[in-house]
């Protein structure tokens, strides 16, 4: 337990008196990553890495609101439909997010409104044909 700080000692050389006691002592010599770059200096700055550090550390996805989620899943089903390799896949990709996407503009969200409408499935699969290498 540290100690408290004496009366007329200025804070910040009482906090440095405690940080050298603590160097001579050698308590700052054995800890984890002692010697070695700090990992991700070369990022950006962002305020909530220890947010992001402990849900990783704990295995927990990233949280978002139902609204954002579904953005998310309407563009990786998008992409996905690209590579889809027949109308019938196409179909398979797009009419269960459409249930979602319709179940979302019934109800209002208990975060950001969505902002998108149900994917016309078959201008998907035109768009789909078209991008298609023939052969």
């Amino acid at each position: 337990m540290t100690e408290r700080k004496p009366p007329g000692m200025s804070v910040e050389s009482w906090v440095d008196r405690q940080i050298r006691e603590a160097q001579e002592r050698g308590e700052f010599a054995e800890l984890p990553g002692f010697g070695k770059p700090l990992p991700d200096a070369s990022q950006p700055y962002d305020e909530l890495w220890w947010i992001r550090q402990k849900m990783a550390r704990e295995g927990v996805t990233a949280m978002l609101p139902p609204a954002l989620a579904l953005r998310k899943e309407i563009e990786d089903v998008l992409a996905a439909v690209v590579k889809a390799p027949s109308e019938r896949a196409v179909r398979a990709l797009l009419e269960p997010l459409n249930d979602k996407i319709n179940r979302m503009l019934r109800q209002p969200p208990p975060g950001p409104p969505l902002g998108r409408k149900p994917i016309d499935v078959d201008e998907a699969l035109r768009e789909w044909r078209e991008a298609r290498p023939r052969g």
